[in-house]
């Protein structure tokens, strides 16, 4: 199963020290060499304007793991895009910014792949969020702690 994870479940991760959560990183790694963890190149920008330290060591050791969108993404996005609604999913800063926005290549890349997207956020009624827009499409949307429950991991 291929999981794909959103910036703000990396961020989650941020607060898991490495030198004590030792295990932790292990699997998360075992699951990059497995080809099963991935995202894009649009999280790893947001990620380097973080700050998060040690998910930025991690995500430049693992690097391999953020993809450029391909095409059958790029038009994935498109399709996200023709909803109305889900143009929100850029907000205005970001626009006027020119910051990155990952969310929908997150979503074209678990719906290209046949993935799940790995997000924080929560889904509700009628917003812009990752979850609504992965339930409009039928793509499989959890949170880090389902996403570790799945994986049946214990500390």
């Amino acid at each position: 199963m291929i999981f794909v994870f959103d910036t703000n479940s990396f961020s989650e991760l941020n607060a898991y020290y490495p030198d004590i959560f030792k295990a932790l990183w292990a699997q998360l790694d075992a699951l990059v060499a497995a080809q099963e963890l991935i995202s894009t190149r649009e999280v790893r920008k947001e990620l380097e304007n973080s700050g998060l330290e040690h998910v930025l060591k991690w995500a430049k050791n693992n690097s391999g793991i953020f993809t450029i969108p391909t095409a059958a993404e790029t038009q994935f996005v498109g399709q996200i895009f023709s909803v109305p609604h889900f143009q929100a999913l850029i907000g205005q800063k970001a626009q006027q910014r020119g910051t990155p926005v990952a969310d929908p290549f997150v979503i074209a890349c678990a719906k290209v792949n046949g993935g799940t997207v790995v997000s924080q956020e929560k889904y509700k009624p009628n917003a812009a969020k990752i979850p609504n827009v992965c339930a409009h499409f039928n793509i499989p949307c959890i949170d880090l702690e389902k996403f570790m429950r799945v994986q049946k991991w214990t500390f």
